[in-house]
């Protein structure tokens, strides 16, 4: 749960939109339960919902984006609803639960008090302001586990299922087979000697690129006395097994492709990615827990915006026109 609150206390930090110094007409736009939702709360939530969409990998289509002020009204109308049902439940957060909550924060993103604060003020938002939104936050978590997540269960056979169905999900270890070509350099070469290897390398580089056979080039090319009769072959190994600094490329690169110039201490490489491929599936057994939380998370965010939903039938909501003429419509359910 801890985790889940640094998640979204970093989301928080991240979308907070900036002060604006242009004059902002402020206009009642809905009414839920006898409480107001503002012309300048849904502009903060567009706000918050573009600075989502930015960081979505892929980027959301533009056409999700074509009813933003839509999206961001029914938004706060759930977070309203939401609201309500902590105070009418009576959930309370204590002070030292949201001082604790802080300190997992600061601890998990290394920060110091100091650093926090001046984070918060650069998004225009003072520690306690932001206090009062971790608390918001545990209240939330709190009913969310009172309400929806306690009437949940997860079975042996739906967990099985799943991990059946999604075996990649569980493999090992990722695996790679790649060749390598290596030119030694060390500090006591003279400059001009450095220079002959550098030119060389990018040759290499360049043939290697426009598809000249990788292991005939390490046969020619490569310092590593072994290649002469593997042609620079690293075989197969997993990640975490070879250097940090070919892992960095080989884990961002498609097989077939070649790396830029590597250098690690003793020399530079040239990496061809010959092949990357899942390690065996961990037993079930080993991964159950994992897949429990999986399927646990699935039907706790189903159940809650079907609670949510709920929540909605049973309110008094009434939207009014952004016009400001007084026309009344009735609520998206």
């Amino acid at each position: 749960m801890i985790k889940t609150l640094i998640t979204a206390t970093l989301v928080l930090i991240a979308t907070l939109p900036s002060p604006s110094h242009a004059e902002v007409v402020n206009r009642i736009l809905a009414v839920v339960n006898d409480e107001i939702i503002t012309s300048y709360a849904v502009e903060k939530e567009k706000a918050t919902i573009l600075k989502e969409a930015e960081r979505q990998q892929p980027p959301p289509p533009p056409e999700s984006l074509v009813h933003l002020d839509e999206t961001a009204l029914n938004r706060l109308i759930d977070k309203k609803l939401v609201e309500q049902k902590v105070r009418e439940l009576d959930i309370k957060v204590s002070e030292e639960e949201v001082r604790q909550a802080i300190e997992d924060v600061k601890r998990q993103n290394k920060l110091s008090q100091e650093s926090l604060v001046s984070a918060l003020a650069n998004q225009g938002l003072s520690f306690d302001q932001y206090k009062v939104q971790i608390r918001e936050q545990l209240e939330r978590l709190r009913l969310v586990s009172q309400e929806v997540r306690s009437k949940i269960q997860v079975g042996e056979r739906e967990m099985r299922e799943y991990y059946e169905a999604n075996p990649g999900r569980f493999g090992g270890e990722e695996n790679f087979r790649a060749r390598n070509i290596y030119f030694k350099l060390n500090e006591k070469m003279p400059a001009d000697q450095v220079k002959k290897i550098m030119t060389t390398a990018l040759t290499v580089l360049h043939e290697a690129r426009d598809g000249k056979d990788f292991a005939e080039l390490a046969r020619q090319h490569s310092d590593d006395p072994a290649a002469k009769n593997t042609g620079g072959d690293l075989g197969t190994f997993r990640k975490g097994d070879i250097l940090p600094e070919f892992e960095e490329s080989l884990i961002k690169m498609k097989p077939g492709e070649v790396s830029d110039l590597i250098y690690v201490s003793g020399g530079l490489h040239i990496v061809k990615l010959e092949a990357r491929f899942a390690g065996t599936p961990k037993p079930f057994e080993q991964v159950k827990a994992e897949v429990e939380d999986i399927l646990y998370r699935k039907k706790s965010e189903e159940r809650f915006n079907q609670w949510v939903a709920d929540l909605r039938k049973g309110a008094a909501i009434e939207i009014r026109q952004e016009t400001g003429t007084g026309d009344r419509g009735p609520a998206k359910p």
